[in-house]
């Protein structure tokens, strides 16, 4: 019987082999794992089907590293939900050992455990994140939803290491109207670029 303090079993909403869409690694074959739970709460979330852990079955990091393998990927993320709800230091373990590189996307507002060669931090007005992220991520990623995200955006930037790729991304069903906000935003702000969910214009998963 597994729970939500075992590392070696997780709960898995879905996993699948893909492009990854956004951010740094935008156009790069990626095997997804995406963890159900997640208390965050983002309004606008467009995987609320996530939220809720106890529906989802609990797989071991052996057979969720399997899958991974026989994909042919060479790189995993593990999304959710938010996965640092749980222990995941197992998980990446696992998985290096496999030969894969791990990635993660996160809110940053749980302790970070497991190993990563990629953070992609991206947090949430809804739940703030831990200090911790602004030294430890590769990567800031920032959801735009209206104009008041620039300036929070701007200010989580602050925090960030020198060496951090910083990313504004619009949300989905605002794409036509922050799209424009956010090009001459990047222009005035040049350390910043642009992230677009490709997945969703290509209509892959």
């Amino acid at each position: 019987m597994s729970s939500i303090t075992d590392p070696a079993f997780l709960p898995v909403m879905e996993s699948f082999y893909t492009i990854q869409g956004e951010g740094f690694y935008s156009g790069t074959p990626a095997y997804f794992v995406r963890l159900g739970g997640c208390d965050v709460g983002c309004v606008w979330c467009d995987v609320k089907e996530s939220w809720d852990a106890s529906q989802f079955d609990w797989f071991s990091v052996e057979d969720i590293t399997k899958e991974a393998q026989a994909s042919g990927a060479n790189v995993v993320v593990v999304t959710g939900g938010e996965p640092l709800m749980y222990d995941l230091s197992e998980l990446t373990k696992s998985l290096k050992q496999a030969g894969l590189q791990t990635n993660i996307e996160t809110s940053g507002a749980y302790l970070l455990t497991g190993d990563w060669d990629w953070i992609c931090f991206s947090p949430k007005k809804f739940k703030a994140p831990l200090d911790e992220f602004y030294t430890l991520s590769h990567e800031l990623k920032v959801v735009a939803f209206n104009k008041s995200d620039f300036s929070w955006a701007a200010s989580h930037a602050e925090k960030m290491h020198t060496e951090s790729q910083l990313f504004l991304q619009p949300e989905w069903s605002k794409e036509k109207e922050m799209t424009p906000l956010i090009v001459d935003f990047v222009k005035q702000n040049p350390r910043w670029k642009i992230s677009l969910q490709t997945h969703k214009y290509m209509d892959i998963p």
